[in-house]
């Protein structure tokens, strides 16, 4: 795997260019479809990452192996003639976190088999986290205890992986899938904080005889103060993250990595690359806009057949029959928790779109509409987004062409924020 665009971020930003790439967590097919076309479209590489939850030795919530991930990527970049040379595979928050309810012992010996998983089928960014509390330990460890830990993992990289890795450090991020309250406020990182973080990951790495590794340490995991609750957004504000963003001066070779990115304005992510903050995560925001999407689309069938819409029923029968996705994530009245189910930012419906119900369902859609020109007054009215764009020919108007256009819609704010 192709490492050079991640290990020039900071010589970049050293030269005074505003340059970043998207790191795009999702396994969904159509997700990584819309990136790979656009990557193809704009011929500029693509970062897929997949999670310690998402994929692992045992399969994850995706049933993927680190292995099979990759083929799965990889088959779908064949499928719409991306060069597979400008893939990056990339794994996020790996350490003990799936098996933070065993001993520190036994998670960490799992962690370590998921780390030899990762490296050995090619995966060249590796986020090595730690910071989790196993059973018996406190919910958050102190830093020396999390970068010992991240350094025997990067040991069993080194040793499972045909190249040279780099690695993503740090661990001070928002909350997974975004927060399940109101948030209206945040606290960036502290710049010694940060300082610390590099510092003590420096010091773990030359003490398990890794100095040639940590030379590959890429990455900062901070806070920059970005996250989204399920119905609101806190904005980036660059006069706030100003401190820490001087503060890379202190560390050399790096550069931030910032989570929980989406919905945020394109000035707004500009502004972040231009911080420092040159990787930019994104998932939810993307099965978010495809959500939109499937459910205009949905509407507009209803419109040209007559048919009652169902797209959304069906999702709903769905959730309602399994709540291990959404239930504890998702608080209010019966009302409001429905109206999450579908609208939340956090996007806990993104979950759901591979159960056998989910696909057929939108297959209904995509045989309705068949392969016809979808009317601009029907995409004016449920697809807003993309009327000027289908007027002027930059859009097909069908089933295909807006499902894939609503998802690169986001994905075109992220690529010129990375100034691509």
């Amino acid at each position: 795997m192709n490492t050079s665009t991640l290990t020039s971020l900071r010589s970049r930003r050293d030269r005074g260019e505003t340059y970043g790439i998207t790191s795009v967590c999702s396994a969904h097919p159509d997700v990584i479809r819309a990136a790979l076309i656009l990557g193809r479209d704009i011929d500029q590489p693509v970062l897929i990452e997949a999670t310690c939850n998402q994929v692992n030795q045992d399969g994850g919530y995706t049933s993927m192996t680190p292995a099979k991930f990759r083929t799965f990527v990889e088959e779908i970049a064949g499928s719409v003639g991306f060069n597979t040379e400008g893939l990056i595979l990339g794994g996020d928050h790996l350490g003990p976190n799936p098996w933070k309810h065993l001993s520190a012992a036994d998670a960490m010996a799992k962690a370590k088999e998921m780390v030899a998983a990762y490296a050995s089928a090619g995966f060249s960014k590796l986020h090595l986290d730690c910071s989790m509390g196993c059973v018996g330990e406190p919910e958050a460890l102190d830093d020396e205890l999390v970068a010992r830990r991240a350094a025997q993992l990067a040991a069993v990289a080194e040793d499972n992986s045909s190249f040279s890795p780099v690695y993503i450090v740090g661990t001070e991020v928002p909350v997974p899938g975004g927060a399940s309250h109101a948030v209206d406020d945040l606290d960036v990182t502290d710049p010694a904080a940060a300082r610390r973080t590099y510092d003590v990951h420096s010091r773990s790495f030359a003490e398990h005889g890794l100095e040639a590794a940590f030379q590959r340490v890429i990455g900062l995991v901070v806070q920059p103060g970005v996250e989204f609750g399920n119905a609101n957004v806190v904005a980036y504000r660059p006069d706030q993250a100003r401190n820490l963003s001087q503060s890379l001066t202190d560390m050399p070779n790096v550069v931030f990595e910032a989570h929980s990115t989406h919905y945020q304005t394109a000035e707004a992510l500009s502004s972040l690359v231009g911080g420092g903050f040159a990787i930019l995560k994104v998932g939810p925001g993307l099965t978010f806009a495809l959500r939109e999407a499937l459910y205009g689309l949905d509407l507009i069938a209803s419109e040209l057949d007559g048919e009652a819409p169902m797209l959304k029923q069906t999702m709903e029968n769905i959730m309602m029959g399994d709540h291990n996705h959404w239930a504890k994530y998702y608080s209010g009245t019966s009302s409001q928790q429905r109206l999450q189910r579908h609208f939340s930012y956090s996007d806990r419906i993104r979950y759901y779109w591979s159960q056998p119900a989910a696909r057929q369902a939108v297959d209904v859609v995509r045989t309705r509409l068949g392969n016809r020109s979808l009317p601009e007054t029907l995409i004016s009215q449920y697809l807003t987004p993309l009327t000027a764009k289908v007027r002027s020919g930059d859009v097909v108007a069908n089933f295909d062409g807006i499902k894939l256009a609503y998802v690169q819609a986001t994905l075109r704010d992220y690529a010129k924020a990375c100034g691509h």
